[in-house]
C-alpha cells in the first residue's frame, strides 16, 4: 500500500487539494472546512517534500496520467526546479492556513467561510498543477483554475474596492491567459504536440518560422502579465491591498513566483536559451523591464499611505530583482534569481502576516494608524521589522543572501554588471526609505488614548507570523539548503535542451 502511494506521489500533489475543495464546500459544520483544508495542506507539503528528495540527485520523475505514455497522454514531470517551487508553495499554504483560522473568522462571515476554503484549496491545486505538469495545455488549464479561484478569494475583502480590484485582476489575468493560449495554439499547429519535453525536440525543426517567433512573444508577454513585471503590473497593488489578510499573504508569496516558473520553463526548457536569448532579444528586454521594476516599484512604495500598498509596490520591485538574475544569463545569475523567489516569499509572507495581525486589532492598514503600535503590539512589530530588514537586504536575513548572490553574478558581467550593482544598491536604499517610514511611526510616535488600549495579537496569529520571521533569519544564516536547491535548479535549466 505504501509503495503504491509513493508511486503515485505526483498525482497526489494535485489531487489532494483538488478533492479537498468540494469537501470544504459540502461539509459546512463550523470549523470543519478550515480543519479539512489545513490537514490537506500539511499532507500536500509532505508530498512536496518527498518529491523534492526523490529528484534531489538530478533524476527526472515522469508520471503518466491514466497509464497513457507521453507524449500521447498527459505527463506529470518532476525535476529539481519545479520540486523546489512546489516545496515553497505548499509550505506557504500550511502557514497561511494556520493563520487563517483566526483571521478568516474576523474578516469573513461564517456562512461564506466554506466557499472561501474551497476556493483556497482550488487555488493551491491550480498553482501546484502548473508546477508539476509536463503538458503545455495543462499549464493553461491549471493557470485558469488558480486565477478563477484567486478572483473569488480577493472578492471576499471587506472593503468594497475589493470588487474593483477583482475585476481589474480578472481583465488583466484573462488577457495574460489568452495570450499564453494563443501561443500554445501556434506551437501545436506547427508541431502537433503539447507535451513540453516533446515540444523541445520538435521545435528546432520549425524554429525559424514567424509562427514560432509569434508564439514565443505571446507566451512571454502573457507570463509577464501574470508575473506583474513592470509595466504589466497594474493588477497587483489593489489585488494585494483589498483582499482578506490571509489571501494577501498567500498570493503575495506564491502567485507571481509560479508565473516566473512558467516563464523560465518555456524560455529555457521548451524554446531553449539559444533561441530565446540568441535569435530573440529577450535578454535586453528583460533587463530593461527588470531595472524599471526595481526603480519604479521601490519609488512608488515610498509615497504610499496604506502599508499594504507599500508592500505591494515593494513586490513589484522585488520581482525586478528576480528577473535581473534571469537576464544575466549565467548559472550564477539564474541561481540568484531563483534564490530570491524563495527568500522573497518568506520575508513578504512575514510582512503581510504582521500586517494581518495589526488589521485584526485595528481594522486598518493605514500608516497614520500605526502611531505607537510598536509599544502596544511589540511582538507583531518586531516580526514586521525583521521582514523589513529582509527587504532592505541586511546581513543575517534572507534578503541579504539574495542580493549578495545577485552582486556576485553581476560582477561577472563587466560594465553591465556595474550598472546592475548600482541598481541593486539604489533599490536597497529606497527600501530603507519605505520601511523606515513605517518603523518611525510605529516606534517614535505615541499612540492615541483609544489605540493605547489595543492589545497584542492573539497567539493563533502570532505563531505563524513568527514562524516566517524566524525563517527570515534562519535561512539568512543557514543558507545551505536554499542556495544548493536554487543552484541545482539553475543548473537544470541552463542544461535544458
Amino acid at each position: 500500500m505504501m509503495n503504491l502511494l509513493l508511486d503515485d506521489l505526483p498525482a497526489l500533489q494535485v489531487m489532494l487539494p483538488l478533492l479537498c475543495a468540494p469537501l470544504c464546500f459540502i461539509l459546512r459544520i463550523k470549523g470543519l472546512p478550515w480543519l479539512i483544508a489545513f490537514v490537506t495542506s500539511i499532507l500536500t507539503f509532505a508530498v512536496s517534500f518527498m518529491l523534492f528528495n526523490q529528484v534531489a540527485d538530478g533524476d527526472i520523475l515522469s508520471y503518466a496520467m491514466g497509464g497513457w505514455a507521453p507524449p500521447w497522454g498527459i505527463e506529470y514531470r518532476v525535476d529539481r526546479l519545479n520540486s523546489f517551487f512546489m516545496l515553497l508553495i505548499s509550505g506557504i499554504g500550511v502557514v497561511a492556513l494556520l493563520f487563517a483560522r483566526k483571521s478568516v473568522d474576523s474578516e469573513i462571515i461564517a456562512c461564506k467561510q466554506s466557499i472561501f476554503y474551497s476556493a483556497f484549496m482550488l487555488c493551491l491545486a491550480g498553482l501546484l498543477g502548473i508546477l508539476i505538469t509536463g503538458d503545455a495545455f495543462n499549464v493553461f488549464v491549471f493557470l485558469e483554475i488558480s486565477a478563477l479561484s484567486s478572483y473569488v478569494l480577493i472578492s471576499f475583502g471587506q472593503d468594497r474596492r475589493a470588487l474593483t480590484a477583482t475585476f481589474q485582476y480578472l481583465i488583466m489575468g484573462t488577457i495574460g491567459a489568452t495570450m499564453i493560449l494563443i501561443g500554445l495554439g501556434f506551437m501545436y499547429m506547427m508541431t502537433g504536440t503539447l507535451n513540453m519535453a516533446d515540444l523541445a525536440t520538435r521545435l528546432p525543426e520549425v524554429m525559424n518560422t514567424n509562427t514560432i517567433r509569434t508564439a514565443f512573444a505571446f507566451i512571454v508577454i502573457g507570463a509577464s502579465i501574470k508575473l506583474a513585471l513592470f509595466p504589466l503590473h497594474i493588477w497587483l497593488p489593489n489585488a494585494y491591498s483589498y483582499a482578506p489578510s490571509v489571501v494577501t499573504v498567500f498570493l503575495a508569496a506564491t502567485s507571481t513566483k509560479v508565473a516566473l516558473y512558467v516563464l523560465l520553463r518555456f524560455v529555457f526548457t521548451v524554446f531553449g536559451a539559444e533561441f530565446a536569448f540568441g535569435e530573440m532579444p529577450l535578454q535586453h528586454i528583460l533587463m530593461f523591464m527588470a531595472v524599471l521594476a526595481v526603480l519604479t516599484g521601490s519609488l512608488c512604495a515610498v509615497f504610499q499611505t496604506n502599508i499594504k500598498h507599500v508592500l505591494a509596490y515593494s513586490s513589484i520591485g522585488q520581482i525586478g530583482y528576480m528577473v535581473i538574475g534571469v537576464a544575466l544569463l549565467t548559472t550564477t545569475g539564474l541561481a540568484a534569481g531563483i534564490l530570491h523567489v524563495f527568500n522573497h516569499a518568506i520575508m513578504k509572507a512575514c510582512l503581510f502576516l504582521a500586517i494581518g495581525c495589526v488589521y485584526y486589532r485595528h481594522g486598518s492598514a493605514r500608516i497614520e494608524d500605526f502611531k505607537g503600535i510598536g509599544k502596544t503590539m511589540p511582538w507583531t512589530m518586531a516580526a514586521f521589522v525583521i521582514g523589513g530588514l529582509g527587504l532592505i537586504g541586511m546581513p543575517l536575513t534572507v534578503g541579504f543572501i539574495s542580493k549578495w548572490y545577485l552582486v556576485i553574478a553581476a560582477m561577472e558581467q563587466g560594465a553591465i554588471g556595474a550598472v546592475t550593482i548600482s541598481i541593486i544598491l539604489i533599490g536597497s536604499l529606497l527600501a530603507v526609505a519605505y520601511v523606515w517610514r513605517i518603523v518611525e511611526v510605529a516606534y517614535f510616535n505615541e499612540p492615541t488614548k483609544e489605540k493605547a488600549k489595543i492589545k497584542e495579537a492573539p497567539l493563533a496569529l502570532l505563531i505563524p507570523t513568527w514562524i516566517m520571521a524566524l525563517a527570515t533569519i534562519y535561512f539568512g544564516i543557514k543558507t545551505d539548503f536554499s542556495v544548493i536547491a536554487a543552484t541545482n535548479a539553475a543548473t537544470t535549466l541552463m542544461g535544458a535542451k
